[in-house]
């Protein structure tokens, strides 16, 4: 029997277009390929602008109010629907029910901020800037955006950047992960059904084939991306070699200090919560905790204490963790635990050796913790994605904040203390774009902006927030005089107020 196949979806219908390239989607939580995904050739993704390209024609030119009107039917079915939605990410990216709803919750907030395009789309007048002449801005829509998602939120991501671009007047071209692709096709449908002009929002499904399509299309005026710093190197350098405004948000390695002061209980479920929700495939997952002697030993163990109670399993069964998203990818993230044996590391709790409340052939890896780590070791250094907690002990404040600031990453990053000078200190002093005091990922609220320094962001645009109308609207400046007697005759030189 033959796997259902997710096609694209273009023009408000199923598309299948001219590829029979496949790729098998996993239910990660059973281990086995329950669909596949068609990979889209450069043919269908032009085929995709095309449609775009035509529907922004009339929606760019459709009423705010109308507008509004639809992002807001939008956001009530989700509202009402959201349950589905969150069936089918865990279904396909294996996170639990809870936290799948707690991804589309956040998104939702991005949608309901769009929903103040009136507002935000707002231009600048000048009466009289010279005698009788007037000077005006306009926000205008770009024409077709291209959006590159992740696999680790296959809904909110997404939803950083598409409510704002619609809202904003332009159409889109969506390529999401093509590990878990139907939650795209739902949001889809959604648009539909809330009165989306067909063509306004495309899916087009596929691989570095498709991206590059998107990356070099002539008819596609911008690129958001969300992924591996790598790849978000290549998105923007390739977007911007082809004319395109591009924000592209790369990787991390998110670090919590923690003062001899703090509340080691709050710390512990924070750094437990924080590390491992999502099974830490997160960009803003806390993966390196950094302890001021002489508080480390007591801080390990009160973090080893939480980790026992943490259920692993089918996220579908009431569990606190699921599996990982592919195996590759978990036997990847395992490998790390022998680099940091090997590195002369603690191994704390070892989540290779877990066992998970669903089928043996699961993509299963438990929380696992790792004290002493060494920073020349690359379970320091590099990116893990995954539920490995590291601690690295220092002397003092000052060592913590120059060890955070030292790495290549700024995403996120967090203190824990209860002394506030040192708190407002490590705001200024920490070079990282997102901050949390004593809150261990501090994503801002959709009406700030979403984004990181160093390699975590290339570009100069953040995701959401006003930065993200910025970024999908073009300023135009209208210098206006309307014609009166007065104006006669000849002046060749510059007007005189």
């Amino acid at each position: 029997m033959s796997q259902p196949i997710i096609n694209h979806y273009v023009g408000g219908a199923e598309f299948v277009g001219e590829s029979d390239r496949l790729a098998d989607v996993f239910d990660p939580a059973l281990g086995v390929a329950t669909k596949s995904v068609r990979l889209a050739t450069t043919g269908d993704l032009d085929a995709a602008v095309a449609v775009a390209k035509t529907a922004f024609e009339t929606w760019s030119t459709m009423s705010l109010t109308k507008r509004v009107a639809i992002v807001f039917k939008f956001r009530e079915l989700l509202e009402a629907k959201k349950g589905e939605l969150a069936a089918i990410i865990t279904e396909e990216h294996g996170k639990v029910l809870s936290d799948a709803l707690g991804e589309i919750t956040r998104g939702q907030e991005v949608v309901e901020f769009a929903c103040g395009l009136p507002h935000l789309l707002k231009g600048e007048f000048s009466l009289n800037a010279s005698t009788d002449v007037d000077v005006y801005s306009l926000k205008q829509a770009l024409g077709v955006v291209g959006i590159i998602s992740p696999f680790n939120f296959p809904a909110m991501v997404p939803m950083w950047f598409f409510p704002v671009a619609i809202a904003a007047g332009n159409t889109v071209i969506l390529k999401p992960s093509e590990k878990d692709p139907s939650a795209a096709i739902w949001m889809a449908h959604l648009w539909k059904e809330a009165g989306l002009p067909d063509g306004v929002f495309n899916v087009v499904h596929g691989d570095k084939v498709s991206v590059d399509a998107l990356l070099e299309h002539p008819d596609v005026e911008s690129i958001s991306f969300v992924g591996s710093t790598p790849i978000a190197q290549y998105v923007y350098e390739t977007g911007a070699k082809h004319g395109k405004r591009v924000q592209a948000l790369g990787g991390a390695k998110n670090h919590m200090l923690v003062l001899p002061d703090a509340d080691l209980d709050l710390v512990a479920d924070s750094a437990v919560n924080a590390g491992f929700g999502s099974a830490g495939e997160r960009c803003m997952a806390i993966s390196v905790v950094v302890a001021v002697d002489p508080i480390g030993d007591d801080l390990v163990a009160a973090v080893k204490d939480k980790m026992s109670a943490i259920k692993v399993g089918d996220g579908r069964r009431s569990c606190d963790m699921g599996p990982l998203v592919t195996e590759v990818h978990r036997d990847k993230v395992a490998s790390y635990i022998d680099i940091a044996e090997k590195d002369g590391a603690t191994i704390v709790t070892d989540g290779r050796d877990v066992k998970a409340d669903g089928e043996a052939a699961g993509f299963w890896l438990g929380p696992t913790l790792i004290d002493h780590v060494p920073t020349s070791s690359k379970v320091y250094q590099e990116e893990i994605f995954g539920p490995v907690l590291s601690v690295v002990r220092v002397k003092s404040y000052e060592e913590g904040v120059a060890l955070i600031n030292s790495g290549a990453f700024g995403n996120g990053t967090a203190i824990f203390t209860n002394d506030g000078g040192a708190a407002r200190k490590f705001v200024t002093d920490i070079q990282v774009g997102m901050v949390g005091v004593n809150v261990p990922i501090p994503v801002p609220m959709a009406y700030f902006s979403f984004g990181g320094w160093k390699h975590s962001l290339f570009g100069d645009s953040r995701a959401h927030g006003e930065e993200g109308f910025r970024f999908f609207t073009r300023q135009k400046v209208v210098t206006s005089r309307w014609l009166d007697p007065s104006h006669g005759g000849l002046n060749l030189g510059f007007p005189q107020n």
